[in-house]
């Protein structure tokens, strides 16, 4: 038990993550006890809902990236170089676009889907938001991929397995990326992961002036981002500016303004935790 608290606090990884897992643990704990149950179930919602849409991006991004950086790679040994460039231009022009940019008009056109009846589902509208994520991130990944695939083909690693009768496709994707890749892969899904939770965030928080007269931020499902753009989480935030003048109303806050303060509490906590777990995996590793 003590080897295994001590491995723990050496890795600062998995540190920082039993801290976030606590600290979001404590968060329930305290707003089963004395959040409504009506903003209780927003905030749940709203937690799982990002929650849901960040793997669902990485799961996403992972699969485009590896096919775009296969597909790039096997094209570029190909004689006729029209398909190559082609593609090398399309993701360049994903690359030219800002993701805020490219997520807004995802949502623009979320709405029209709405207004026409085609996404109704709650579901359908989280999937179509993890999708239009994932094409302005997914080429991070491609980018971590074709430099491990290029760092192999330089050394000897590569060419003793071709001489092996080992082809190609094998060399690359078991042996390069799912053998010898894996630790690069997972710290730039983590990375992913915490870039979508910021990017959602500030989307939904952005869509709260709504984007039509018939489509508002109560056509979309929850999120963090949405329940911190309402009026309630809004009036909870700026109850923290009561404080300075009297500090009594400080103990309030953990009592009277629970939803917006435990919103945004979520989403700085976990970025927070997210980018500490990104860099002692880094450390960890030696990456």
């Amino acid at each position: 038990m003590r080897l295994l608290k001590a491995n723990i606090f050496r890795a600062k990884d998995k540190l920082w993550l039993c801290i976030w897992l606590a600290g979001l643990g404590i968060l329930w704990l305290w707003n089963t006890l004395y959040l409504n149950p009506a903003a209780f179930a927003r905030l749940s919602a709203a937690s799982l809902n990002t929650l849901f849409v960040g793997i669902l991006v990485v799961f996403l991004a992972f699969l485009f990236g590896w096919l775009a950086a296969l597909a790039l790679h096997f094209l570029d040994e190909t004689r006729t170089r029209i398909p190559y460039l082609f593609l090398t231009f399309l993701f360049n022009l994903i690359r030219s676009v800002p993701q805020i940019v490219g997520i807004l008009i995802g949502y623009v056109i979320l709405t029209l889907f709405i207004q026409g009846d085609i996404l109704r589902a709650q579901t359908a509208q989280l999937v179509w938001m993890s999708f239009v994520i994932s094409v302005f991130v997914f080429l991070e990944v491609a980018d971590v991929i074709r430099e491990r695939i290029a760092f192999y083909m330089k050394s000897d690693f590569f060419d003793a397995m071709l001489c092996c009768g080992i082809s190609e496709s094998r060399i690359i994707n078991t042996e390069i990326l799912l053998k010898n890749s894996r630790a690069h892969l997972l710290h730039k899904l983590i990375s992913v992961f915490g870039a979508t939770i910021f990017l959602l965030c500030s989307v939904d928080f952005i869509v709260s002036v709504g984007l039509s007269t018939d489509v508002s931020l109560s056509n979309f499902p929850t999120t963090l981002g949405g329940l911190l753009a309402t009026m309630d989480s809004k009036q909870d935030i700026l109850a923290i500016g009561t404080v300075v003048t009297n500090f009594r109303n400080f103990s309030a806050l953990f009592f009277q303004h629970l939803q917006g303060i435990s919103t945004a509490w979520i989403i700085v906590f976990t970025l927070l935790c997210l980018y500490k777990i990104s860099n002692g995996f880094v450390k960890r590793h030696r990456l």
